[in-house]
């Protein structure tokens, strides 16, 4: 029972923080040190709950997806045709990386205890910057994608907020901050979807890896993170409205700091 706990509380941290720009990966790596759970295939849990805050976004933003849709597939909407277009283009740093790197990917996530504590601190400091850059209307350009999606693909090192990268990078190049959420959270449906289906199959098809996972646990961790992440995904919207990322910064900044004296 402790450990299905254990399981629950995980998916818990995953839903709240995939949104809410504290690093989601490092989340999962510390608290799996400190509960000893995943120890074995951590990469496995943490592509499931990734998995499940991917849904919560389909579901948060199901009317702006399918308009784009709607207006790419059947109303030739050159509009709608060129969002999809940025957001395939933010998708190809993270591509290349995973072609490139797909089969050391997963030994970044194995004892990665003292990286996520170095990057919370280095996640925090910018989040604290953004309070200093000026409110505009731009809108999302071609080159501003590629640029969104480079920070999103230094996402992939644990510890590292993939939305408070992509949305920092987007208020630095003066993107209108309901724009830069929505695009943050559109652009990453790609690269987790993809890459958590491959993973999957990767698993699936190796049952002596597969035995080393508790199913249960699994399942459990995803209904988890799939609710708090419908949560967090709807109220975190509203704090890039209001400038509020400051506040997750002095978070990052305390945690990494304190895990490492306290804990380490």
């Amino acid at each position: 029972m402790i450990e299905q706990i254990k399981y629950i509380f995980l998916g818990l941290i995953q839903g709240l923080t995939e949104f809410f720009p504290i690093s989601s990966s490092g989340h999962l790596e510390l608290f799996s040190y400190i509960s000893n759970i995943a120890q074995e295939e951590p990469l496995l849990l943490f592509i499931i709950v990734h998995l499940a805050t991917a849904l919560s976004t389909i579901i948060v933003y199901r009317n702006r997806i399918k308009k784009m849709l709607i207006g790419v597939i059947t109303d030739n909407n050159k509009n709608e045709f060129s969002f999809l277009i940025k957001l395939a283009i933010s998708s190809i740093p993270t591509l290349l990386i995973y072609l490139v790197f797909s089969k050391n990917i997963d030994l970044i996530f194995k004892n990665a205890t003292h990286l996520v504590c170095i990057m919370l601190v280095l996640t925090g400091s910018v989040l604290f910057i953004t309070q200093f850059f000026i409110k505009s209307d731009k809108k999302i350009g071609y080159l501003d994608a590629l640029l969104i999606g480079l920070a999103q693909a230094l996402a992939i090192i644990p510890g590292v907020s993939r939305s408070g990268a992509t949305i920092s990078t987007a208020l630095f190049l003066k993107i209108n901050r309901d724009d830069a959420a929505e695009f943050s959270f559109l652009m990453g449906l790609a690269p987790i979807l993809g890459g958590s289906f491959l993973k999957i199959f990767e698993f699936l098809s190796s049952p002596s890896t597969l035995e080393q996972v508790e199913i249960k646990g699994l399942l459990l961790s995803f209904f988890a993170a799939f609710f708090s992440g419908l949560f967090a995904c709807k109220y975190m919207i509203v704090l890039v409205q209001k400038n509020n990322l400051k506040f997750f910064g002095y978070y990052c900044v305390l945690l990494g700091i304190s895990f490492w004296i306290f804990i380490l």
